[in-house]
């Protein structure tokens, strides 16, 4: 199988490494996330200005022709610089849920709003008791004439502070765990009824717990039909893992890389520590352990276009699994081999483990994705 990118791609690849280079050093990115919203808006409006933001749609809805290995591109580059723009949350979670749940005409809309970065989203479906079932929505929407009317509560909603408009999951018949009844819903962020409280996550983000009081959402803006989302919530989640997975190989190459210039420059007993043979062979199992988690990047890629939803998510699980475990060790040895250093504010190493710490978190860590695949079946089969 042919992994070359096209020079096209290649291009992409090139230009974001460039700009992460030329914007994005580890002081940079301190004032960006200390800005009012936590990320830079001057570089969205650059990301948008370069067609990243429009990369994985298609022409007809307003992108420009790209898909998954776009997105990969991407989000490996942003995965090197710790990034904190919620090019995940708006371009790959929240487009997916609009690309597979909108009208046409709703879908080019949305996507062009996207993609001229005149518009961020994020997706409200967490929630408190849900765990990392996808299925678990209890906040109500009631039918009142032809509109709906949302009440409940969503946590650990990623940028949700600073969106400008809610793609929210709702239950709109059945009980709390069914899989059937569950509507997909565009709320403005400012709309009434609706209270955000934003706080910092643990690698440096920003989330948001989300109140719904009486919320009216228009028939134009329930996406698809209202009571079958949950089939599109779990694809755009396979969607959003795969493109984890090109983050987390990022965030990992780069700390491979800052450790093995730490152990070229760091001396003790008059010798650089990267003449020790028991650090060369602990760089070289984490040079496996990244090139383990690279194949299987590719092969989250490659699976999240595939329509077969239980082959998907095998291998998307498959995927989870070993890039979470890829990350945990690759982590923990940087950390460890840097010494000290690299539990300070100041160093960027321990900043890229927190981050690859809460990726493996995302959507069910790497145990939990063993025991999905275990329930699913062989990978192969």
């Amino acid at each position: 199988m042919d992994f070359e990118l096209s020079s096209e791609q290649q291009m992409l690849r090139d230009n974001v490494a460039r700009l992460m280079k030329d914007r994005y050093n580890f002081e940079a990115r301190k004032s960006y996330q200390a800005s009012p919203a936590g990320f830079s808006e001057a570089l969205w409006r650059e990301y948008a200005d370069l067609g990243l933001l429009g990369a994985p749609f298609s022409e007809e809805d307003g992108g420009y022709g790209g898909g998954a290995v776009e997105t990969m591109i991407v989000m490996e580059e942003f995965g090197k610089a710790l990034a904190l723009e919620p090019y995940l949350e708006t371009v790959v979670l929240c487009g997916a849920l609009v690309k597979h749940a909108a009208s046409a005409e709703k879908r080019a809309e949305l996507i062009g709003r996207i993609a001229a970065g005149d518009l961020r989203l994020s997706f409200a479906h967490a929630e408190r008791q849900a765990g990392f079932d996808l299925n678990d929505v209890g906040l109500a929407a009631r039918k009142d004439g032809a509109a709906f009317v949302l009440d409940g509560e969503k946590g650990l909603i990623v940028n949700g502070d600073s969106a400008g408009a809610l793609i929210v999951s709702a239950r709109v018949s059945g009980g709390r765990r069914d899989r059937d009844g569950i509507g997909l819903f565009l709320v403005d962020a400012d709309a009434p009824g609706v209270t955000r409280r934003g706080y910092p996550t643990q690698d440096g983000r920003r989330a948001a717990e989300i109140a719904f009081a009486n919320v009216r959402v228009e028939p134009e803006s329930v996406l698809g039909a209202p009571e079958g989302g949950l089939p599109i919530i779990e694809r755009a989640v396979d969607e959003t893992i795969a493109a984890l997975s090109a983050e987390a190989v990022g965030a990992m190459s780069e700390a491979l890389a800052m450790t093995v210039e730490y152990l070229k420059t760091r001396k003790q007993f008059g010798v650089t520590i990267g003449s020790f043979q028991a650090l060369q062979h602990r760089a070289s199992d984490m040079v496996v352990a990244l090139e383990q988690a690279r194949s299987m990047m590719y092969l989250a890629t490659m699976s999240a276009t595939e329509e077969n939803a239980v082959e998907r998510g095998k291998a998307i699980s498959a995927a989870k699994v070993q890039i979470g475990r890829s990350a945990k060790f690759i982590g923990q040895q940087a950390v460890q081999m840097h010494g000290g250093i690299a539990m300070t504010y100041e160093y960027k190493v321990g900043h890229l483990f927190k981050r690859l710490t809460l990726i493996d978190a995302a959507y069910g860590d790497a145990d939990l994705h063993a025991r999905k695949l275990g329930d699913r079946g062989s990978l192969f089969a």
